[in-house]
């Protein structure tokens, strides 16, 4: 996104005293509270980096420089500051703001951003087309929070570090990702670093001693002394080894010492990184004594830090109950996960099995390769993942999973539409790509009792690599079972076919009772599994109803609509097809209900279409 490059710019607080800005610091984070309470989102990381955000615009004009977040989640305070202060009532919602970083939303916010470990990457691409384009900007890349799990993030650090141009990566270490151990003498040493007489001096001594060849010579050894010292003492020789200027550790809540700190930054025309300290769910007790618990949370109250809305049972919460009663039984069984073990149901495995149990951080394709590994050793290794971060790894489910036809299995939670969390975050990928493995068995159970099921076939009975996707929350009207069979006829039918899997059944059922109000009797199939696709039964029903439409809450390339119609098409079925499913574009965030409203994939969307299949629209 090109932004203004020319005219005055000013950052957005420059004009604030330390004690307006701690002022405005303690009113953010009250705001924050009140509004996330209601809305639901991500609290504790928002609330720890809310003097970061608060100097950073301090000093940073953000409709100019670029600033590039890391995952996203913490970015409240800045679209609070940036003009979305009253707008955040609708954060997350149908319609509203996005919980992440928007260029679309804002000018300010320079990159899309809801997965891990890419923002120096990316601050790096921008650095570099800022010096070929010859223009005058800073760029930030503001990482931490567990996105230093993941390998990328090393590979932009690598590559930023040898660049040699502007770039400031500012680490925010609230113990999630980093943990430095530093003694008492480094931290005495690291804090006088950081002294405003000390920055003050070394800016003027190098500029003063690069005039010269002498002082350049001079400049050079002292420098050289200076960082043997520091690598002997502090925490930060990896990074300097990198290439940056290393500067920290510094206390994260300290606004008046952030600012300067930054202040020095911004006249660095080099690669620096700011080490900076945090407390995750800063000034709100019940985030900061549990902060993992307050990292993503449902709407609550404010006063007691109570859940509004206690959940019920989910579809995460079975599979790891079933995974933990078949490790009790199965002891070759391994259970992973990527920085997400609370997320994918795992905690019980984890605490039945430690020695059996691996977190490899933000950082699947490890995941994917490490299971692999222990597969082709006789494990039999159940990966636990989102379906939007599966995609991360989708080389070495080919090369080091598929290759071999290696039994690896995956739990591919949240497929399919996911809410609030929006484009970065919907799970409709998946059937696509994992399509595109060859080898590749994918499960699409309907209700709990068919993820117990499906789950113990994936494990003990299916050779290869094998996905079992269900969605986020819980299941629907349909809670039974449909036997084992790749597809089964849920309801008889004269006039239409009606085919789907996953809980998109439930919106189907719904939809062929009010087809029957109509006087329209609808057949409805369900695909138990779904790769290898199953044609038989669906064509068997389409020869008898001349009219198919599927549902599913997937992308159209690569989707099972789409590839039932090839089928039919192979076996010169004639029929009317329809397709409802997520199109194209990418879906963006809101309720799920007012999400399938939208795309027509309810029961009344689904009725709807079906009409207008038949011609009978009134």
């Amino acid at each position: 996104m090109n932004r203004e490059q020319n005219g005055p710019h000013r950052p957005l607080l420059a004009d604030l005293t330390d004690r307006e800005g701690e002022a405005l610091c303690a009113q953010l984070r009250q705001e924050l509270v009140e509004e996330v309470s209601k809305t639901g989102g991500h609290l504790a990381s928002n609330l720890g980096a809310v003097e970061l955000t608060v100097a950073i615009h301090r000093v940073f004009d953000t409709a100019r420089d670029r600033l590039v977040f890391d995952v996203g989640h913490q970015c409240y305070p800045h679209k609070m500051i940036t003009g979305r202060r009253e707008a955040m009532s609708t954060l997350r919602q149908y319609g509203g703001i996005a919980g992440f970083p928007k260029p679309g939303e804002s000018g300010h916010d320079a990159f899309i951003a809801g997965h891990a470990s890419n923002s120096v990457a990316v601050a790096l691409g921008m650095a570099r087309a800022r010096t070929a384009m010859k223009e005058d900007y800073k760029v930030l890349a503001l990482i931490g929070d567990g996105a230093l799990t993941g390998g990328l993030a090393y590979e932009g650090l690598s590559n930023a570090g040898e660049c040699g141009q502007q770039l400031l990566v500012i680490l925010n270490d609230n113990g999630m990702s980093i943990t430095a151990n530093v003694g008492g003498v480094a931290e005495h040493l690291a804090q006088q670093r950081l002294k405003p007489q000390y920055l003050t001096f070394k800016k003027h001594y190098r500029r003063i001693m690069g005039k010269t060849w002498v002082g350049q010579r001079i400049y050079q050894f002292t420098h050289r002394v200076k960082k043997a010292l520091k690598q002997s003492l502090l925490p930060c020789s990896m990074f300097e080894n990198m290439g940056f200027t290393y500067l920290g550790p510094v206390d994260g809540h300290d606004l008046p010492k952030l600012t300067r700190i930054l202040q020095y930054a911004r006249e660095l025309n080099e690669p620096v990184l700011l080490h900076v300290r945090t407390v995750k769910g800063k000034g709100y007790l019940p985030a900061e004594e549990n902060p993992d618990a307050f990292h993503g949370v449902g709407p609550f109250d404010p006063m007691t830090g109570l859940m509004k809305k206690v959940g019920g049972d989910n579809f995460s919460a079975v599979f790891g109950r079933k995974l933990t009663q078949m490790g009790r039984e199965h002891p070759e069984i391994c259970g992973l996960t990527a920085a997400m073990m609370g997320g994918t149901g795992l905690g019980e495995f984890a605490r039945a099995f430690p020695d059996r149990f691996f977190d490899v951080g933000i950082a699947e394709g490890c995941a994917v390769s490490m299971a692999a590994g222990m597969a082709k050793e006789g494990a039999i290794p159940v990966f636990g993942v989102y379906s939007t971060f599966l995609q991360r790894s989708y080389d070495m489910l080919i090369h080091d999973v598929a290759i071999d036809h290696l039994h690896v299995v995956l739990g591919v939670d949240r497929a399919g539409l996911v809410g609030e969390d929006g484009e970065t975050h919907h799970g409709v990928f998946d059937v696509a790509y994992l399509d595109s493995v060859p080898g590749m068995t994918v499960f699409a159970p309907s209700s709990f009792q068919e993820l117990e099921e499906m789950l113990e076939r994936a494990v003990l009975e299916i050779k290869g690599p094998v996905a079992v996707r269900y969605p986020r929350g819980g299941e629907g009207m349909y809670t039974g079972s449909s036997g084992s069979g790749p597809a089964v006829l849920l309801r008889e039918g004269r006039d239409l076919t009606l085919a789907g899997y996953g809980i998109q059944i439930n919106d189907l059922l719904e939809a062929a009772d009010l087809l029957s109000k109509e006087g329209i009797e609808a057949q409805v199939v369900k695909l138990n599994q779904i790769t290898p696709l199953p044609t038989e039964l669906v064509a068997d029903c389409v020869r008898q109803t001349g009219a198919l439409l599927v549902a599913e809450d997937c992308v159209a390339s690569g989707s099972v609509g789409q590839r039932l119609a090839a089928a039919l098409e192979e076996k010169q079925i004639p029929a009317r097809i329809y397709r409802i499913d997520c199109g194209q574009e990418f879906v963006p965030h809101g309720a799920v209900r007012l999400l399938k409203w939208d795309l027509n994939l309810d029961g009344p969307g689904i009725a709807r279409r079906a009409m207008e299949v038949l011609g009978c629209v009134k």
